[in-house]
This record gives structure tokens, C-alpha cells and sequence, in this order.
């Protein structure tokens, strides 16, 4: 598969099928999470599997209420819990060097498409869960202090490729110089 294929059509999946995702497809996800770059390669993730189906539940009880991705955390095969180690990532020696404290987030994110990426070529679905109670989820995964759950990241075989929402044109996204001058591509 090319890498423009599964940038074009990987969609976040919130119903899957009955599929079990093998351990073989989970270590090849990861592999492809922890070779993502990161900050000065501070690598912050750290990544929980969780295939217990009462941990499962309990960890789609810490998100929001109405959340939509409930239901299909359930459904689905496997969840991975994306964590981040905090104070290392857009810092050096413990001074923030950037103006955005949360680079971890960057970091984090690259990982996880990497991982969404990978999940897509190998026939899997994946959709990225935000909206929770971070704090009661650490709680309830033994997260120990100095790092943060970011995002629960339920796995299966779809049920159907969902084509998703129209993305931007360059001309609304990109400009020439200054913000806001046209760059006509």
C-alpha cells in the first residue's frame, strides 16, 4: 500500500466487527508508533493494551457522557491507551523551551498516526477518543504520577469504510509569505 493511499482514505472507524486483533497486528502498530520523531528524541509515549473486557468497559465509563465513541470502544477488540511522560518534551534541563508547554501533545500525535496509519494498512479501523476524564482514567489504569493518559484508541476490523467528512483545499489552508496571501498551487 502506498502512503498517500492510507493518508487519502483512513477514516476514524466507530463500528467494527466481531474481529479479534491478533497480538502480531498490535506489536505492529506500536512498532510503527515508537518509531515516530519526537522532540530532541525525548520518545514520551508510552502506550497501555488493554484487552480485558472489564477494563475495557471501566475505561469507557471515564468518557464523557453522550461521547459517541462509547459504543464502539466496546465493540471493538482491543483498546490502546496513549500516555505521555510530561516535563521532557519542548524542554531542556526542566525550562519550557518553547511557548507551547504541551509539545508532548505534537509528539504524541505523531505516534499516534503512525499507529493509526499502520492499524489502516493492515485492514484494521481506529478512531482517537479525547473526550474522557483523563484523571479517572489514569486512576483506573495505575498511571503513575509524571505522565498522562491522552487518549484511549479502540481497534477492529470495520464494518464498513466510512468516507468521512470533505477536507480542506490547499488555497483555504496554505499561503504564500504572510498569512492570508494566497498561494495558488
Amino acid at each position: 500500500m502506498e502512503l498517500m493511499e492510507a493518508v487519502t482514505n483512513r477514516r476514524s472507524i466507530r463500528k467494527f466487527t466481531d474481529y479479534y486483533v491478533t497480538d502480531e497486528e498490535i506489536r505492529e502498530m506500536l512498532n510503527a508508533a515508537r518509531l515516530a520523531q519526537s522532540w530532541a528524541n525525548t520518545q514520551v509515549w508510552e502506550f497501555i493494551v488493554v484487552r480485558d473486557r472489564d477494563l475495557m468497559k471501566k475505561v469507557t465509563e471515564t468518557y464523557s457522557r453522550g461521547n459517541s465513541a462509547a459504543k464502539c470502544s466496546m465493540s471493538a477488540s482491543v483498546l490502546i491507551v496513549a500516555c505521555a511522560k510530561m516535563g521532557v518534551s519542548g524542554t531542556k534541563g526542566g525550562e519550557d523551551k518553547t511557548k507551547f508547554s504541551e509539545w508532548f501533545m505534537f509528539d504524541l500525535g505523531v505516534a499516534v498516526q503512525n499507529l493509526c496509519l499502520r492499524a489502516y494498512e493492515l485492514g484494521l479501523g481506529t478512531v482517537v477518543v479525547g473526550l474522557i476524564d483523563h484523571d479517572a482514567c489514569m486512576q483506573l489504569l495505575a498511571v503513575p504520577e509524571g505522565y498522562e493518559v491522552v487518549a484511549p484508541i479502540p481497534v477492529g476490523k470495520p464494518v464498513a469504510v466510512e468516507t468521512g467528512r470533505p477536507r480542506k483545499s490547499l488555497d483555504e489552508c496554505v499561503y504564500l509569505d504572510r498569512f492570508g496571501n494566497s498561494l495558488h498551487l
